[in-house]
């Protein structure tokens, strides 16, 4: 059998294997050890075995994820994020489906504390949910906004994804967390036109509210959410100063999130407990997945499999565009299987060094794939952030229902992801203004 053989196999067995629900970090693990048994030799394979997780857990740059975690489990577990919503909805509440656009909104804002979209969504179905519903909302809408709007965890920085992607394709983690910001906000922005539209075009879909706030109570609310913009500031303002890398400035985040949380008398021995401990279980899983990735790219490599794809696809004289929106319809397919970081984890051995020979830019490149893997927290059948909000809805809302509402944010990202395709710069110009 040849290495080719034995590669692609391993690849079939793998996708089988996560089909059957075997644990992402073993199956990648599982198969690429056998695999590199059967091309190597059983004492290779050992030694790359015990080896690799060392090496990986080595690496000074990954100390960026913990301190991410840490971050955006203070500031929710201190209630530094509870006001969001009451904010955004004193503020956008009287526009056509002005508590959907609050809850999309306040997710980017809470994005930017926590960099998770399973946390955005989770936080934000807690919050604004049951308030539409209460107040007549359409289900599906109340639902899907909600869906949708969590995915914005996964572009605003802080954003675990890209420090895993920086890291892994070698690419600056804080060129990449900054060329993140415009494509969040569009997507924001995208995302509160779409459920405009939709509530002018249909009336009956979200009850337009007759609350009226005066300035003095408007103003007021922004008093209690100033520790956010205080936080974007300390993590992007100091990799954009040049103050800090991306790793010194997640320590930095996690450091002036636990001296807010001091200082508004909110950081007790509780907080504290339960944000270590949630930090500790993440990070584990996330390594889990990276370690098990790396081995795979090891299997793969002594396979040929990457050699043989970029050679074919050269020859193939495919143009960029082609390739991406090739790889966008291969991850969505994924994303119906996978949770993203997996999808991420395991593709990027193989779509890294077509990268390079279609001479893509890899922070464009990488905010293309990012935004790809965002689209798959919402498509079914295992839309992630779905199952998410399913899970705090209880029987309030049905599945299908859910679904049915977060597709509609399909349309908002066709345009999305148009423009970010059509003109670069919207990705690129921030990023090439910072030497980090």
């Amino acid at each position: 059998m040849s290495n080719l053989t034995i590669g692609f196999s391993g690849i079939l067995i793998m996708l089988v294997l996560m089909g059957l629900r075997v644990p992402i970090a073993l199956a990648l693990g599982g198969v690429s050890i056998i695999g590199l048994t059967l091309i190597r030799g059983p004492q290779a394979a050992f030694s790359i075995f015990s080896e690799l997780p060392m090496e990986f857990g080595a690496n000074w740059t990954l100390t960026a994820i913990p301190m991410f975690l840490l971050m955006g489990a203070i500031a929710f577990h201190s209630g530094m994020t509870s006001s969001l919503f009451e904010a955004a909805r004193l503020w956008l509440g009287r526009l056509p489906g002005g508590l959907a656009v609050a809850t999309n909104f306040a997710s980017a804002g809470f994005a930017a504390a926590s960099g998770s979209s399973l946390a955005t969504c989770a936080a934000m179905g807690r919050l604004g949910i049951p308030e539409m519903l209460k107040r007549g909302y359409d289900p599906a809408l109340a639902s899907g906004s909600v869906a949708a709007a969590g995915t914005l965890g996964v572009l605003i920085p802080p954003s675990i994804i890209f420090v895993i992607y920086g890291w892994y394709s070698q690419t600056s983690i804080g060129k990449l967390l900054i060329a993140g910001i415009v494509p969040g906000l569009l997507t924001a922005l995208a995302y509160g036109a779409l459920i405009i539209a939709i509530c002018v075009i249909w009336p009956r879909m979200a009850p337009r509210s007759e609350e009226q706030f005066t300035w003095t109570q408007k103003f007021a609310i922004l008093l209690e959410i100033w520790p956010i913009p205080l936080l974007v500031l300390g993590v992007v303002g100091t990799i954009y100063g040049g103050i800090a890398t991306a790793t010194e400035a997640a320590a930095i985040g996690a450091a002036l999130t636990a001296v807010i949380a001091a200082f508004r008398g909110q950081l007790g021995i509780g907080t504290i407990i339960i944000s270590v401990r949630e930090t500790l279980v993440s990070t584990a899983v996330i390594f889990f997945i990276a370690i098990g990735a790396m081995l795979f790219t090891r299997f793969l490599a002594f396979a040929g499999i990457a050699g043989f794809l970029t050679g074919y696809i050269g020859n193939l004289e495919l143009n960029p565009i082609t390739i991406i929106l090739s790889i966008g319809l291969l991850y969505l397919i994924l994303g119906c299987f996978l949770d993203s970081l997996g999808v991420l984890m395991l593709t990027l051995p193989v779509i890294l060094p077509v990268f390079k020979v279609m001479e893509l830019d890899p922070i464009w490149a990488g905010v293309i794939l990012i935004k790809f893997l965002e689209i798959g927290l919402f498509t079914p059948p295992l839309g992630m952030n779905v199952f998410v909000v399913k899970g705090v809805v209880g029987n309030a809302v049905p599945l299908p229902t859910i679904f049915k509402g977060a597709l509609w944010f399909l349309a908002a990202e066709v345009v999305v992801m148009t423009l970010l395709i059509a003109f670069p710069d919207l990705i690129t110009f921030l990023p090439s203004l910072v030497d980090v």
